[in-house]
């Protein structure tokens, strides 16, 4: 049994990455993320470079971008959209543990395989590189290893951030938090969060990222709408109306 499941993996794998690296051309004066993703940090020629290698892809809401036990082949940025990279237990139990936004890295920088699943929360568009070409571009080009680097302490950070949102907030002050973190990844700039965004996260997996159940996080959004912190556009629209009232819940 484990030889068949391994060769399936290995037939899934090959079938993914053969994808990934057939997509579009990249064309980085368009890119929307192109003053804060890694290659930010390349010169014109160096990142032109990496585009005649690299391609575009688009990813609709559910897809598998990379699952656990695929080789890391691939080196990719999020351009548009959002992802979870999250672990499946045995019994089918997802947890999520990161949430990528546009700029930030998909999957496990550095990892020969892949022990994360990433799936697209939304309709998505990354670049995808051949992982083998950015560590030898890194080795070369010290301002791209200090890039990669910060990306992984970013990556760190953020982690720590959903522990200290899931271990010291009662719920409502956990929602309200998750609310401000997607209002920041949904704002182009960083120097202000967005006022009015689609929620990446169905109310289920707000409920296991935040460690509570789905009529509690339903509960929790009627509450900060009733008592005028946000309102509800459709079923996944959010309109900030009361943000510093939103961060002293987040912070209690």
């Amino acid at each position: 049994m484990a030889a068949a499941t391994g060769a399936a993996c290995s037939k899934g794998c090959s079938k993914r990455w053969r994808e990934a690296v057939s997509g579009d051309a990249i064309v980085c004066a368009t890119c929307p993320v192109a003053d804060r993703a890694v290659c930010s940090a390349l010169s014109p020629d160096d990142r032109g470079e990496l585009a005649r290698i690299g391609h575009h892809r688009r990813y609709a809401r559910g897809e598998t971008i990379v699952a656990a036990g695929d080789s890391a082949t691939v080196c990719a940025t999020l351009t548009r959209g959002a992802a979870k990279m999250s672990t499946i237990d045995r019994d089918g139990t997802e947890r999520i543990v990161a949430l990528v936004h546009p700029a930030g890295m998909l999957g496990q920088l550095f990892a020969p395989t892949a022990t994360l699943h990433v799936t697209a929360l939304t309709d998505s568009e990354a670049c995808l590189f051949p992982a083998s070409h950015v560590a030898a571009l890194s080795d070369a080009r010290p301002a791209l290893a200090r890039r990669l680097l910060d990306e992984v302490s970013r990556e760190l950070d953020a982690s720590r951030a959903l522990i200290d949102l899931i271990s010291k907030r009662q719920a409502k002050g956990r929602v309200a938090a998750l609310i401000l973190a997607f209002a920041r990844a949904a704002s182009p700039a960083p120097c202000h969060d967005a006022d009015s965004f689609d929620l990446p996260l169905t109310r289920g997996e707000m409920a296991q990222l935040l460690g509570i159940t789905i009529e509690t996080v339903s509960r929790m959004l009627t509450a900060l709408e009733t008592a005028g912190l946000i309102a509800r556009q459709g079923s996944h629209g959010i309109v900030i109306r009361d943000r510093a009232a939103l961060d002293d819940l987040a912070a209690g």
